[in-house]
């Protein structure tokens, strides 16, 4: 499994953070991809200066021939993986809320209506607002999936809440 093409697209859309790059790094080695900064990077520890991992880890990509996509596609490729994961049942809709990133950009009528009704979330939603949200959540991700050519190839990025 390629980890590294996936995680280009979540570090541009500002869903990977930079002390999950070093155990990537790893795992990669252990895919079969190599490069001197992959082995730097899978050597430093977690709670190394983000600014040397964020080098290290775009120069590793460099190395190995894996490109950054724009801003604009990594943002919309997130949609498209939050919109799988909840189509596949995978996230729930609250998770993909929290998992929307600052950097995302709909360039699609199904990308611009998933990502309306995503931000109409409110914590303070009723109990009666609450199921209607949710099933107009899943519909959006529904007609988000079966119309994109954009593929859900950056996987569904964990959490940037923690518990």
């Amino acid at each position: 499994m390629d980890r590294l093409q996936p995680s280009a697209c979540q570090y541009v859309a500002e869903v990977l953070p930079p002390e999950e790059l070093p155990m990537l790094a790893a795992h990669a080695l252990v895919d079969g991809r190599d490069s001197p900064a992959l082995r730097e990077l899978a050597g430093l520890p977690r709670r190394s200066d983000e600014t040397e991992i964020r080098e290290l880890y775009v120069q590793a990509l460099g190395e190995l021939g894996v490109p950054l996509p724009d801003e604009e596609t990594a943002g919309r490729r997130l949609l498209v993986s939050l919109a799988v994961g909840l189509t596949n049942a995978e996230l729930s809709p609250k998770e993909v809320v929290d998992r929307l990133s600052m950097t995302v950009a709909a360039c699609t009528p199904e990308e611009t209506q998933f990502l309306s009704i995503a931000a109409d979330y409110s914590e303070w939603m009723s109990a009666d607002e609450l199921p209607g949200w949710e099933n107009s959540l899943r519909t959006a991700a529904h007609s988000l999936t079966v119309s994109t050519d954009l593929g859900s190839g950056i996987g569904v990025p964990r959490s940037r809440v923690t518990d």
